[in-house]
């Protein structure tokens, strides 16, 4: 049974508080004139309703005008969208366009999402191997669901080898991450049963690189 942490359920997007009235109108003032995160901002504010009245489909739009900048926050945003129907057309291939855009430039959450989609055949075709990357490349930035499903990838042997260390070690690494309480007891059950197919020697080896992988991104925070 392959047990994967599916993509966010929502859009959730880290911006600096603009409730007031004058600061939401410098901000429409500022997305009109093209400001690309400005647009962003602007948006997060209509799918929060927070100061504006809740609307995903004006959010939509700004979304766009800054994912067409090339903006990758708003270009994963704007995936999510077009994945939940929201605001859009639901549209799993458009969802996907966006996505690639945002995970192509470094966007951890997009990175996630991508792999996501390519685990389950949504909007693209289903690639095993290309989802092991993405998962791969959001979970070297720190993204504890993408490594839990890159654990899960390697406990598998789908699509990379099997390796029951490669496992326990981001399992390990998941269980210690930004989960929720269910998420992180997932992870530490799927590691606990790995570390029973290695030998004590090879336990503690990748015990031992976990703790330096914490030491390491402890000192030097990684993205999330």
């Amino acid at each position: 049974m392959f047990k994967i942490f599916r993509r966010v359920a929502g859009v959730l997007l880290v911006v600096a508080s603009c409730a007031a009235a004058q600061d939401i109108s410098t901000l429409k003032l500022r997305a009109a004139a093209g400001d690309a995160s400005a647009q962003y901002n602007l948006a997060d504010l209509y799918m929060s309703g927070r100061g504006v009245a809740r609307d995903f489909a004006k959010a939509a739009v700004w979304l766009r005008k800054a994912a067409e900048q090339g903006y990758a926050p708003a270009q994963s945003a704007l995936g999510v969208l077009y994945d939940s129907g929201n605001g859009v057309p639901r549209n799993y291939a458009q969802a996907a366009v966006w996505t690639r855009k945002a995970a192509e430039q470094g966007e951890a959450t997009a990175q996630f999402n991508l792999a996501v989609m390519y685990t389950l055949g949504s909007g693209l075709p289903q690639d095993f191997a290309q989802a092991a990357t993405w998962f791969r490349k959001a979970a070297d930035q720190g993204n504890a669901d993408a490594q839990h499903n890159l654990g899960e990838a390697y406990r598998l042997g789908r699509g990379v080898p099997q390796d029951f260390a490669e496992a326990y070690f981001w399992f390990d690494l998941a269980a210690a991450g930004k989960l929720d309480a269910l998420k992180t007891k997932t992870a530490m059950k799927m590691r606990d049963e790995t570390a029973s197919h290695l030998t004590a020697a090879d336990l503690s080896r990748v015990q031992e690189r976990a703790r330096k992988w914490f030491a390491d991104h402890t000192a030097n925070p990684p993205a999330q």
